[in-house]
């Protein structure tokens, strides 16, 4: 990959919507360099597309993703990591409730479909 990307590649390479990249500039979790109309993507904001797009993968906001992004601007990369650590316990947490509500509602679909399947005969 190259040091600098544009709009297009940046979309490509990340396989997102081109509404979706000028959301997250438009939210300023991206700044690119503009030169003109055309934008240009170096390693740091590639750096934190991957960030980003993990970072919604694993369930994080947005804004949890906003806000832990500037702490490294702001504070450091210790501090972003020590953040990490307590957002990703919160996250761990919520997931795993999802993850027994979600196994939940599959054994009462599977109980429901058994019996619905048992009467038909």
């Amino acid at each position: 990959m190259s040091t600098r990307l544009t709009f297009k590649e940046m979309c490509a390479n990340f396989d997102v919507t081109p509404r979706t990249l000028r959301y997250y500039e438009y939210i300023e979790l991206l700044t690119p360099d503009k030169e003109g109309r055309s934008r240009f993507y170096g390693t740091r904001e590639v750096a934190r597309m991957t960030l980003i797009l993990r970072g919604r993968r694993f369930g994080f906001s947005l804004e949890e993703i906003r806000q832990w992004l500037m702490i490294r601007e702001n504070e450091g990369t210790t501090a972003q990591m020590q953040h990490w650590v307590s957002l990703a316990d919160g996250q761990i947490v919520a997931l795993i409730e999802q993850q027994k509500q979600l196994q939940e509602t599959l054994d009462e679909l599977q109980k429901l479909r058994d019996l619905t399947a048992k009467t038909l005969g």
